[in-house]
């Protein structure tokens, strides 16, 4: 059995990282962008397998197998997915990187509530206790996100994928005791909210609330 390190392996002789060992147990061709999970999912993985120090990626390992066939083609996915790692590194991140969560916070719940034929500005609770955290990130989000407009394409391929990099690198680089457990925690409450979304056709996350997003 591969082990979990660091990158990209030629071969699971070299070693393995998080979605290489899922291919590898999927029984697919080996490659660390397998057919058999959701990009933006496959792509967190990734970061939090790369960022994580090498004592605590072990842990990791119970997690592939929960990782194969979530899979899909729903744009909710990639919101819920964004939305999960934004608001996780919300209240820890540093200062200068609180805006830019902010900001995706509002994009990926601006998308849900388009995607579900929603009022615009509506929160979820956890997003309305997030922001509570950062008041003054928060209300430059709200003024940056008034004046923005996202396309369905352009969220899936860039704010989506950046919401993403910027919760991994706001926590590995936040002042708090063990990233490594907060990453692995957003992981695996990632995974158990596209497996509520892709296998049951429902939300893990608890219904969403009308809140204005105006100060």
């Amino acid at each position: 059995m591969p082990v979990l390190s660091r990158g990209r392996h030629r071969n699971p002789k070299r070693g393995a990282c998080f979605m290489e060992l899922a291919s590898y147990l999927a029984g697919e061709r080996w490659s660390d962008h397998p057919a058999c999970t959701h990009p933006l999912l496959a792509a967190l993985a990734r970061l939090v397998n790369d960022n994580t120090s090498d004592e605590s990626r072990a842990r990791l390992v119970r997690l592939v197998p929960s990782i194969i066939g979530l899979s899909s083609d729903d744009l909710r996915v990639d919101a819920h997915i964004a939305l999960r790692c934004a608001t996780t590194a919300l209240p820890v991140a540093a200062a200068e990187r609180q805006l830019a969560l902010a900001v995706s916070v509002l994009a990926a719940e601006e998308m849900l509530a388009r995607l579900d034929g929603a009022p615009s500005g509506r929160l979820s609770e956890r997003s309305r206790r997030a922001m509570e955290e950062v008041p003054h990130a928060a209300e430059q989000a709200r003024r940056f996100s008034r004046a923005a407009r996202i396309t369905e394409k352009g969220f899936r391929r860039y704010a989506a994928p950046n919401a993403v990099q910027l919760a991994v690198v706001g926590i590995v680089q936040a002042c708090i005791s063990d990233p490594d457990a907060l990453l692995r925690g957003l992981l695996e409450e990632t995974i158990e909210e596209c497996s509520a979304l892709i296998r049951d056709g429902r939300s893990a996350e608890a219904p969403a609330v009308e809140a204005p997003v105006h100060a």
